[in-house]
């Protein structure tokens, strides 16, 4: 079950899913409601989205906290992503809602603390900008709202 914390500083929203690869890290969130293709729609070797009609083209997910429904594409998807942390240029931290073997594979090649089955749906909860700690051995993703203060 999903908590909210709200002080006079900011707003802290805790999520629990399933371990897909263990660790601890966090960073700013990179959100998207676009499935990610690895073999043509990434660039490994800067972690920019190159997908011509990706929402996020352009952008880094680089030492962030990419949070995505899922991979699309090819088996090619961990070789992308393994280049990519070979390259420096991984995520931080992965949060995704479909597990698959292409991710999971994806996930494991990357070395980033990651999470999927959620209690409630993280594309609803955390937004780009916010800062997120994945603690994947307690299945628990800690989110700091970005510009929210009471």
């Amino acid at each position: 079950m999903s908590t909210t914390t709200t002080s006079a500083e900011k707003t802290v929203v805790v999520l629990h899913g399933r371990k897909v690869v263990g660790g601890v890290a966090e960073g700013e969130a990179l959100v998207t409601r676009d499935r990610i293709s690895g073999w043509g729609g990434i660039d490994p070797r800067t972690g920019t989205i190159i997908e011509t009609r990706h929402e996020l083209r352009g952008q880094s997910f680089a030492n962030k906290v990419l949070v995505f429904p899922g991979a699309k594409g090819s088996s090619g998807w961990s070789s992308q992503f393994h280049i990519a942390r070979l390259a420096g240029s991984a995520p931080a931290a992965m949060i995704f809602n479909e597990m698959t073997t292409k991710i999971a594979l994806g996930a494991v090649v990357v070395h980033a603390p990651a999470l999927t089955d959620f209690d409630v749906d993280p594309l609803d909860v955390i937004e780009t900008g916010d800062w997120v700690k994945v603690d994947a051995e307690r299945g628990i993703v800690e989110i700091t709202k970005a510009g929210k203060k009471t």
